[in-house]
C-alpha cells in the first residue's frame, strides 16, 4: 500500500521572502516534489512488497531494488527524500551561523566558518547541470562537503547528510534566472541552523 506523501511544509510559501520567492516555493513543493512522490509510487506499485521497506533502506541498498525500477527509485526516491530533508533546513528569519558543537566542528574541519561557507558555495556553484551540494558525515565519521548530480543522495554511499542545498534550476530560476551564485548567497539567510545542529548531534550519538 502506498505510504509516500508530501510532508507538511511547516511554513507559508512566502515565509522565506525575499530570499526565496513564494511562487518558486509553491511550484517547487506542490509540483516538483509531488511529481517525485507520484513517480516513486508508480514504480513501487509494480513491486508492492517494497512498500514494506522504508525509503532509506531502498536508497542505501539500490542494488537490491529490482532492475526494471531501479533508476526510477533512485531518481524519484532520491527526489522525495532530498526534498523532505530540504524543507526542514529552511526557516523564516534564519540566523547567520550555527552555534555550539557544530560551529566548533566546522571551524576545526575547515579553518573557519567563512572558509566552510566558501567551500560549500563552491561545491554548489560548480555542480554542472542539476544537483545538490551537501555537508555530510562520511563513512569515516568525518564532516565532508560534496555534491551529487540530479537527485542522487549521499545516503546511497552510506553517508549521513546534515545540510544540503538544491541547485536544480527549478529551485531558483523564477527569481534568479541563471544567477545561481546569487541564489546560493541568499540561501544562507534562511538556513534552520537549529535543525542542522540537532541532526549533527543525533549523528554523534549514533557513533558513540
Amino acid at each position: 500500500m502506498n505510504n509516500y506523501t508530501l510532508p507538511p511544509l511547516g511554513y507559508s510559501f512566502d515565509a522565506l521572502e525575499p530570499y526565496i520567492d513564494a511562487k518558486t516555493m509553491e511550484i517547487h513543493y506542490t509540483k516538483h516534489h509531488q511529481a517525485y512522490v507520484d513517480n516513486l509510487c508508480k514504480a513501487l506499485d509494480q513491486y508492492p512488497e517494497l512498500y514494506k521497506k522504508d525509503l532509506l533502506s531502498l536508497l542505501t541498498n539500490l542494488n537490491e531494488v529490482p532492475e526494471p525500477i531501479r533508476v526510477a527509485v533512485r531518481n524519484n526516491g532520491g527526489g522525495h527524500i532530498n526534498h523532505s530533508f530540504f524543507w526542514l533546513l529552511l526557516k523564516k528569519n534564519g540566523v547567520g551561523k550555527p552555534k555550539g558543537a557544530l560551529l566548533e566542528a566546522l571551524i576545526k574541519k575547515f579553518g573557519s566558518f567563512d572558509q566552510f561557507k566558501e567551500q560549500f558555495a563552491t561545491a554548489a556553484k560548480s555542480r554542472f547541470g542539476s544537483g545538490w551540494a551537501w555537508l555530510s558525515f562520511n563513512s569515516e565519521g568525518e564532516l565532508q562537503i560534496s555534491s551529487t548530480e540530479n537527485q542522487d543522495t549521499p545516503i546511497s554511499k552510506g553517508w549521513v547528510p546534515i545540510c544540503g542545498l538544491d541547485v536544480w534550476e527549478h529551485a531558483y530560476y523564477l527569481k534568479y534566472q541563471n544567477r545561481r551564485p546569487d541564489y546560493i548567497a541568499a540561501w544562507w539567510h534562511v538556513i534552520n541552523w537549529d535543525f542542522v545542529e540537532d541532526t549533527y548531534q543525533a549523528c554523534l550519538k549514533k557513533r558513540q
